[in-house]
């Protein structure tokens, strides 16, 4: 069966109590983490956004788990910057972590940048991105002009093993795009077979490495419980890929979540809802069986705890048998 590991959400949780639900997670039985990196929340009702890099060497010191983050080098972060923090968090743990470079949101750059790109102007920086962080943390020397300036760059302290450079993509466009270039895909819950084609494209496009699913999800003892948790916190994230990275503000995508109306059945195409933890897990294992290597649960409620408790008790055994 694929790793079950646990996503924390720094949209909706402040950092302090975010590393005492990591800590939480793993003596549930999780068994790896991820974190998301934002500046901005999503919407004004989740309403935090921790800084994930020093929060990340919190969360590794203080467990075992290895962990994964989801990066966007460009406005916020030089890919100098991305390669230079990566190499210290891998010297320290070494094997346990891994980053997945993003072309990112308008959401996270606006308040850094006015500019902000269009999507094929951001694959292109990406792409010159990973090839300069891998180069940065083998030990060359970097000078470059295009499309982003680097003038004799150097990580001194480089790692001994370089950090997996997995993609996040949401399309099998992308997928297929950076195969050649990533250690890995990410990608997040979506109907079945368009979680195939994902792999399908990630595979064809010569990727080899691991593949990791994020699934958001909202549990809760009752039904309309764990339904109103998600109409709550996860409204705002519904749109197609495009309308994700263009808005500009958590207040924009509350708007647009007002004007489209959206309600339960809108939420749960992008959510797994349930009050039943056996239909949680036959969700998990029908995600497994596509090949998925690894699981992040991202439980979208604010309150880490019963769900934690919930699942390490009767949906992580039910895994790993």
């Amino acid at each position: 069966m694929a790793t079950v590991g646990f996503h924390a959400s720094h949209e909706q949780i402040p950092p302090e109590q975010l590393l005492r639900d990591v800590r939480h997670a793993e003596q549930a039985g999780f068994a790896a983490a991820m974190c998301s990196d934002h500046l901005e929340p999503w919407s004004p009702r989740q309403g935090h956004a921790g800084f994930a890099l020093s929060w990340l060497g919190a969360a590794l010191a203080s467990t075992a788990l290895p962990f994964g983050f989801v990066h966007a080098p460009g406005r916020r972060y030089h890919p100098v910057v991305t390669a230079q923090a990566t190499a210290t968090l891998a010297r320290m743990f070494p094997g346990r972590v891994w980053v997945a470079l993003g072309t990112g949101q308008r959401l996270n750059e606006r308040p850094v940048s006015p500019h902000w790109p269009a999507k094929e102007e951001r694959q292109r920086f990406l792409e010159a991105s990973f090839d300069v962080v891998r180069r940065l943390h083998a030990g060359e020397e970097v000078t470059r002009e295009e499309p982003f300036r680097a003038d004799r760059a150097r990580v001194w302290s480089a790692p001994e093993a370089p950090p997996p450079l997995l993609v996040p993509a949401l399309t099998p466009a992308t997928a297929r795009r950076f195969a050649p270039v990533a250690d890995g895909l990410i990608t997040v819950n979506q109907p079945l077979e368009d979680l195939r084609r994902m792999l399908d494209a990630y595979r064809e496009g010569g990727g080899t490495g691991r593949t990791v699913l994020q699934v958001h999800l909202s549990w809760a003892p009752e039904p309309e419980q764990a339904r109103a948790i998600a109409r709550d916190q996860w409204r705002t994230n519904v749109f197609d890929p495009v309308t994700m990275a263009e808005l500009a503000s958590p207040q924009d995508y509350e708007r647009k979540a007002v004007q489209q109306d959206v309600g339960d059945e809108q939420v749960a195409g992008a959510v797994n809802v349930s009050a039943d933890l056996g239909r949680h897990a036959q969700w998990l294992h029908e995600y497994a069986e596509l090949g998925f290597d690894e699981l992040q649960l991202h439980h979208v409620g604010r309150e880490q705890a019963p769900f934690l408790d919930a699942f390490g008790q009767e949906v992580l055994p039910q895994l790993a048998g």
